[in-house]
């Protein structure tokens, strides 16, 4: 990347954060650059540089480059071998706790929140479960609480599901008409959808499990930093941690704080409790 393509994109990042509120200044580079580029040829556009007084001059193009940048790439029981490592590490622990607070951050369209909802169901504990999956983008999060897609990808989960150790027909948990499918009412009664954004929001309160899977490797460090030290505060003593295969605890130290549970999968639990501040 030349000098003057870092500056036009720190320039079109800094007036997407002073104007909208929405910090990218903190993604990875590389993967901004591909993603504005595809704006640049469906704008017919050459350079980065142009963006920057349509997006700061129509809502409506700035909410297109919005989905541009927003990490949607996802699907329902993606890596079936973590759900199979999150039954056997993790559902144990929650067995014995009388209710458990999970949130589940950069949920993107919901897919991997209802896997996890279907997981807790079949584990006879999803009605002692409280899940709050969050994403930046109010209209993947909408999408995601409506719960409707192409009936088309239904076999391809289908084959995740088994191979995650699906108990039962996975059509159980969906039903299909006009060549899409709804997900199941019953696993959307422990959710709830909200708005959080990791690059400028703080805490979501004190959480049993945290799932942030294949989103922090389009973080630079300062924003993984940033990201973890939240779910290190959030997570209770002995809660669980989950990230995506190519991610880890390593930029905030975290072998001291965090202990792994299942380093093919990167599942981890809080090994020390929260500090606390001394009295006045």
């Amino acid at each position: 990347m030349s000098t003057v393509e870092q500056l036009e994109i720190d320039l079109l990042l800094e007036g997407i954060y002073q104007h909208y509120g929405y910090d990218f200044r903190h993604y990875a580079r590389a993967s901004l650059k591909r993603r504005l580029e595809h704006c640049l040829m469906r704008a017919r556009r050459t350079t980065i540089s142009e963006l920057l007084p349509m997006v700061l001059h129509d809502k409506g193009f700035f909410e297109s480059l919005l989905l541009d940048l927003s990490i949607n790439v996802t699907e329902m029981f993606r890596d079936p071998d973590f759900f199979i490592a999150f039954r056997e590490h993790v559902v144990p622990h929650l067995k014995t706790w009388p209710f458990i607070k999970i949130w589940h951050a950069g949920c993107s369209t919901g897919e991997e929140v209802y896997s996890l909802a279907i997981v807790l169901y079949e584990e006879g504990i999803l009605d002692r479960c409280q899940i709050y999956a969050t994403d930046f983008n109010g209209k993947v999060i909408e999408k995601a609480r409506e719960g409707i897609y192409p009936l088309d990808v239904m076999p391809n989960y289908t084959v995740n599901y088994q191979s995650s150790d699906g108990r039962r027909a996975f059509s159980d948990y969906y039903t299909a008409r006009y060549g899409n499918a709804k997900i199941a009412e019953f696993l959307k009664q422990r959710i709830t959808f909200a708005n959080h954004n990791l690059a400028t929001d703080s805490s979501f309160g004190e959480m049993n499990v945290i799932l942030c899977r294949n989103v922090l490797i389009y973080f630079d460090s300062t924003l993984q930093q940033r990201a973890l030290s939240i779910f290190q505060e959030s997570l209770c003593h002995g809660g669980f941690l989950c990230l995506g295969t190519k991610e880890s605890t390593r930029c905030i130290n975290g072998d001291r704080v965090f202990e792994a549970l299942d380093a093919e999968v990167k599942i981890y639990r809080k090994t020390t409790p929260k500090a606390v501040a001394p009295h006045a």
